[in-house]
């Protein structure tokens, strides 16, 4: 947030999720964060994430928005230059 990479986030505590790693299924509790930003953003966003991030591959993915309330999308805009 401080360096405007992101607009906001949601986090979602509480995440059960169940994985294969490293030969075995896994079963762990987790958090999931959906963060907002602008196009121009993604590549830091996902270089910043997977740095502080513990897990050797975290899931870091990005969706294209291709529609949505537009003063909404504006304020993403103006909030990550």
């Amino acid at each position: 947030m401080e360096e405007r990479l992101i607009a906001c986030a949601n986090v979602y505590d509480h995440v059960t999720s169940v994985y294969r790693w490293q030969g075995g299924i896994q079963r762990e509790k987790e958090v999931v964060m959906v963060a907002k930003t602008s196009q121009p953003r993604v590549a830091a966003v996902i270089a910043a994430i997977a740095e502080m991030h513990s897990y050797q591959l975290p899931a870091i993915t990005s969706y294209p928005v291709a529609d949505g309330f537009e003063p909404f999308l504006q304020w993403v805009t103006d909030e990550t230059v």
